[in-house]
């Protein structure tokens, strides 16, 4: 099944970018997942186990409130598995995420960009209530950051050779840092665990500081040692650099994580560092952060 190639993606080493020093930084590069991102971890984790536990069945309608990769990757389990979608977005995502959920089968409702994640998690909730479908609520569910800690993070310790020291991931759902940081905690506890925030007004796309009424439900402030915040403006510079002098295309937020993990680079010797990228950059063409 092709649910069976989610995951086990490369770990590289990272060497022509300035300011690395005398640390090895490595990248997870999730974009290799069938759909094209992390979520594809947590999208399979919350549709098996909901199933696994008999909380759904083929045929039901699911509802996910997204802001794209999350989206992309429930479409591609849903197709596979057999259950009609809802996806609910913030109606400003690119118009690469939205062919590429419609492309899947995926329906797709719009909120306002004013709403924004925020109404669309409220109004995924109010199509529960009136029996339009299931939420499987990435921001609350523990199938999400369960992915990371059986998944993600063990392979970053296995192909560091259980060298590393720091671990960087974007904060959004928190699915990804929370599930890793609880692997860490529990396997390598001298493990620094960095989350990164936009800073001020920044938008990134995938990096979220939430309003406190809508933290995740997954998310445990004690699971991160460390935030850094992120403007858009360095997250764009990384992401185009990473191209160029790396070969590695990816989108905004995974350039906000290597920015984060340069600036761990500065402080440190010696240091063994991971992050995360996120996803791929070809869906990100339409909005004008790549050179045409």
């Amino acid at each position: 099944m092709l649910t069976d190639f989610i995951g086990n993606t490369p770990l590289v080493q990272v060497t022509r970018l300035d300011g690395i020093g005398s640390n090895r930084l490595f990248l997870k590069l999730e974009g290799n997942n069938p759909a094209g991102s992390v979520k594809d971890r947590p999208a399979w984790s919350m549709i098996r186990r909901a199933a696994e536990r008999g909380e759904i069945h083929p045929g039901d309608r699911l509802i996910e409130a997204t802001s794209g990769n999350t989206g992309i990757a429930l479409a591609m389990v849903a197709a596979a598995a057999g259950y009609p979608l809802t996806l609910i977005m913030p109606a400003h995502m690119s118009a690469e995420r939205r062919a590429v959920m419609k492309a899947f089968g995926a329906e797709i409702v719009h909120v306002t960009q004013e709403e924004g994640m925020e109404g669309a998690r409220d109004l995924a909730d109010e199509m529960q209530r009136e029996g339009r479908g299931t939420v499987l609520d990435q921001f609350g569910n523990p199938d999400n950051p369960r992915a990371h800690y059986e998944g993600t993070a063990p392979e970053i310790w296995r192909d560091t050779k259980s060298s590393l020291t720091h671990f960087v991931a974007t904060m959004g759902t928190t699915g990804t840092i929370m599930g890793c940081s609880a692997y860490f905690r529990e396997h390598a506890p001298d493990v620094q665990v960095v989350g990164v925030q936009p800073d001020g007004d920044s938008s990134i796309p995938g990096i979220r500081k939430w309003p406190e009424a809508y933290l995740p439900g997954i998310f445990r402030a004690e699971a991160v040692d460390r935030i850094i915040e992120c403007g858009a403006g360095p997250a764009e510079d990384t992401m185009r650099e990473l191209a160029r002098r790396e070969g590695i295309f990816c989108g905004p937020s995974s350039g906000g994580s290597v920015w984060a993990a340069l600036q761990l680079c500065a402080e440190l010797e010696n240091a063994t560092i991971a992050a995360i990228i996120c996803d791929r950059g070809d869906r990100y063409i339409s909005t004008g952060v790549f050179p045409s």
